[in-house]
Formats: C-alpha cells, structure tokens, sequence
C-alpha cells in the first residue's frame, strides 16, 4: 500500500475515532438530566398520597416509566459498541436518536406540566419544586438533542430528509401501500346539515397516535381545555370511526406502522364526506419537507412533539373558528340555492321552461310570434250551479283533482298550459316551442280529456260533463305583469277557440274547418254544419269522435 493511500486510511480512522469520542461524551450529556429526572421522579413517588390530584401517582409512574426508557435508549444509542466507527450510519443514527428520544421526552414534559396545572402549589412548595426541575431537566434533553442533530449532521440533513420523503413518496404511490377500501370503510351516517355555530363544547376532536401515553396526554389536555375528545390507536381505526362519526379536527401522528399519518391524510381527502374535515399533523420529527408535503396534501397545520399548550390551543381554535366561518357560508350559500331552486319551480309552475329561462337571462319584454298553432279551451258544463249545493273544501277538492288530471294529460303530450280561469282550461300546441303536429297532439288529448273525466266521476260519484274546443291559427304569445308573471296568448286565433268550446255540445269536442284539415287524415270527425258564432257569423265545425 502506497504511503498516499495508508495516509487517508489513517485520516479516515482519525475522523470516525473524533465522532466517536464526541458521540459517547454526547451519551454522558444526555444521561445526566436523564439521571436527574429519575430522581425527582423516584422523590416525588415518595411524596404525601393524599394531594388533591387523583391522577399524581399514575401520572409520576408514567413520568418514571418514560424516564427509564429514556435512559436504556440514550445508554444502547450512544455506547461505545454502538459507534464503533465502520458499524454507526451518522445518518440513520440522527435521525433515530431524534425520533426515538423525542417520544420519551413528549411523556416526561406533557404530565409534568399537566401536574403543575393540578396541584396547589401553594399547599405543596416541595412537590411543585420537583416538578419543575424534571421540567427543565426534559427541556435540557430536547436542547441537547437538537445541538447533536445540527452539529453532526446539518449538511446530511438536508439529503436525508430528501431521500426518506422520497422514499415514503414511492411508498404512496403503489397502491399496496394503501389498504383496500373494504378493509375499513362503512356507509357515511353523518347528515348533510354542517354545525355552524360551533363552540369548545361542542367540538368533537379525535386523537390518532398508536402510543398510549401519547394518546392519553394529548386527550387529557384538550379535554382539560373543554373539548370533547375520541382517539383512535392507528389509521385503520381512526378512518372507521370518522366514517361513524362526525368530528370537527383531526390531531393525526405521522410515524405509525401499517398505515402511516401521509396514507391516512391521502385517504381522507380524497373522500368526498371527509376531504373538509381539517387535520393537524402531529410528528416527534420536524423537518421541513415533511411540513411542507402535509400542507401539499391538504393538512391544516402541523405540530411537533413534544407539544406546546400555549401554540397548540391557539392553532385548534383557529382551525375550528375557520371551520366554523366556512360551515356557515356553505350553510347559506346551501339555503340560498334551496330558495333558489324553490323560486325556480314556482317560475316554471308560473311560466313554460323556455320562458322562465329567458326572464333569468335577463330578457324584460317577451312577445312571440306564431304563424300557426293549436289552442284548446275546456269548461265544465253546470259547475257553476253545482257550486252553490256543496261547501267551498268539497268544491275545490273536487276541481282539484279535475285539473290535477288534465294537467298530466298537458305533460304528457308535450303540451303548454297556459292558465285556468274558474272551471275552465286552456293550452296550446306548438308554443313557446314550435312543432309541427300541434293539431294532432291537442286532439289527442282532448279524447283523452273526456275518458279521464268519465274515470273521475265514477271515483267521485258525480256526473261532470265537459265542453271542448280547439281551433288551429297564429298568435302572438307573451309575459305579461312585472311581479305576478303570466304567459299568455292573444289573437283572433284564442278567440275562435274560445267560440268552439263556448258553443259546443256537452261531452263533445268541437274543431273548426282549420284544425278539421290538419287532422282529418288520422282522426274520425262529423260535420256538424254550419253554426252561428258570436262576432265571426257563420262557421262550419266538426265534432272529433275517435283517433282511426
């Protein structure tokens, strides 16, 4: 071997010998507030049982349990064994020792601070005293851990956090990743009317973390600040629960196995019942792509163990007042539209389609010509004397179910209504929309007119009799009135109709020589001869009998 070569052998072995020194020493860093910790944790057990806390004691044994994991993990990361240089990945090795000794530390601060929030301090100086230091000793740790992340590995960092985002990145996209929707989905049993005037009591969050004490800490503090709290230990579960139960925000951890907080995240917003409920990612790490891939994906915010009550708080009532605003626009703009389309169908219960979509384009004066249509006018023969033997409900009832009737018969042919005045019915055939076999239509149904009226006084057990007729010629067809629209018909045209039905045989349909010549070829008809008619003299009328 050259001497060149063994030359960066030996620097090589000089740098991982440095890193090592300077690892074990940062070992010894950690475990002093880590001993320190323990201490006050083992005092505190000690202390007098009777605090007015019901929670102290399993709340110190939590902090205790946390505190001797704490201590095995910083012994195995940063033994001599472990960084033995040529077997330690700096890489692997930060970013474990910021994860792993994080979630221990969350613990430690989370029911210490809880704790101090508790007891009467006071009533209990000595407790209070402890507490604090295990405190600051845990926000010593956190201050370490930090210091170890950006001096050994700032420039590292910066690959490794690329390369893990991308790795969970081409996790996502194979579809394995991602459970099969039967594996947890159930029907959506939440209505469709949102909560608009949310309050802290009613808010219902859920906590997803597959750590108990995480779980426990994060719920007891929120409920502690009047929220109403649910958690799930995994994705598989939370997603089942938010398909059952409707839930105002989401705290969801990152690192968790089978499904991770990315793959619940994706599933959620992509669920047309879920994708507005907002989620706070919650990680032990914090790095800047994972924040920003959150936000990418559709999270509301992020936060990183162990937590802040203070920014925690403020960042859930921000969310949950924005939901709030947004809930009631979509609440109102939800009510407009029903108005909305309730004064659209009143329009078209008022006015033909194509007219009613005129007058919302904005058209102010409607006035149409039609070369040739066919109008047909009806009346009920002796209504108004029947109306004076029966009370006015039994009357309408009855009228009711007449037109009721012949407006089917209108929709079925395709025909317009165009008003009723009393016990008498009009349309037309070819108007507002032009067709070529008005004539044939209108006397289609007005045989039909009078087998439908026959069915309606058997069921009733009246003796109706009705008058019709139908004359064929041009109009002119417009909306009339500026609050109360009407759309009507005017022309020499309605008035020969009107003549046809007016002077017309009970039970009988009576058509003028026009209409007789466009439907004579399908239809059976008699002349009925030559008959006075009021304004116009003699007319010769038919009388439609059947369809040939």
């Amino acid at each position: 071997m050259s001497a060149e070569k063994k030359g960066d052998l030996g620097t090589l072995k000089d740098d991982f010998s440095r890193r090592e020194i300077k690892l074990v020493d940062m070992g010894h860093d950690l475990l002093t507030p880590t001993s320190t910790i323990i201490a006050y944790t083992e005092m505190l057990l000690e202390s007098d049982k009777h605090l007015k806390c019901p929670n102290f004691i399993s709340d110190i044994k939590k902090i205790l349990t946390a505190s001797n994991q704490l201590s095995t993990l910083i012994v195995r990361l940063f033994s001599k064994e472990e960084t033995f240089c040529g077997v330690i990945d700096l890489e692997a090795f930060t970013a474990t020792v910021r994860h792993d000794l994080r979630n221990p530390i969350n613990i430690i601060i989370g029911y210490a601070e809880m704790l101090l929030e508790d007891i009467e301090e006071e009533n209990h100086p000595e407790v209070g005293t402890h507490l604090q230091k295990i405190l600051s000793s845990a926000r010593r740790l956190l201050t370490l851990i930090g210091d170890l992340y950006f001096s050994n590995n700032q420039s590292e960092s910066v690959s490794q956090n690329k390369s893990e985002s991308e790795s969970i990145d081409s996790e996502n996209e194979n579809e394995d990743t991602v459970p099969p929707r039967s594996s947890w989905d159930v029907s959506f049993q939440t209505s469709d009317e949102d909560m608009v005037d949310l309050t802290t009591e009613q808010a219902l969050l859920l906590v997803v973390d597959d750590k108990e004490n995480n779980r426990d800490l994060l719920s007891r503090r929120l409920y502690k600040q009047g929220f109403n709290v649910k958690t799930a230990e995994n994705g598989k579960e939370a997603l089942f629960k938010v398909h059952h139960q409707k839930f105002d925000l989401i705290l969801l951890d990152i690192i968790m196995p089978e499904m991770d907080g990315f793959q619940v995240l994706k599933i959620l917003k992509n669920e047309p019942e879920l994708w507005r409920i907002p989620v706070i990612m919650v990680s032990a790490l914090d790095e800047i792509d994972n924040i920003v891939r959150c936000i990418e994906m559709g999270a509301e915010d992020f936060i990183h163990k162990p937590f802040n009550q203070v920014i925690l708080n403020a960042k859930i009532s921000a969310i949950l007042e924005r939901k709030r605003l947004i809930d009631r626009e979509r609440n109102f703009i939800k009510k407009l539209q029903n108005e909305q389309e309730k004064s659209e169908k009143l329009l078209l219960n008022i006015l033909p389609q194509p007219i009613a979509e005129r007058l919302k384009k904005g058209e102010r004066t409607i006035a149409d010509y039609f070369p040739e249509v066919t109008v047909l006018f009806s009346d009920l023969v002796g209504f108004t004397e029947l109306s004076t033997g029966i009370s006015a409900s039994t009357l309408v009832k009855k009228l009711n179910r007449i037109f009721i009737a012949f407006d089917r018969l209108t929709e079925k042919y395709g025909l317009e209504k165009i008003k009723t005045i009393g016990d008498a019915y009009m349309l037309v055939g070819g108007a507002p929309t032009p067709r070529s076999d008005h004539a044939e239509a209108v006397a289609n149904l007005a045989l039909e007119m009078l087998k439908t009226l026959e069915e309606l006084n058997k069921g009733m057990h009246d003796n109706f009799k009705i008058r019709i007729g139908i004359h064929t010629g041009p109009i002119v067809a417009g909306v009339i009135g500026e609050h109360k629209f009407n759309y009507d018909l005017w022309g020499d045209t309605v008035n020969i109709a009107s003549r046809m039905e007016s002077q017309g045989i009970p039970d009988s349909i009576q058509l003028s020589e026009t209409t007789y010549q466009r439907i004579k070829d399908k239809f059976i008809c008699e002349r009925r001869g030559p008959i006075d008619v009021k304004g116009k003299g003699k007319m010769v009328t038919y009388l439609l009998m059947n369809r040939k």
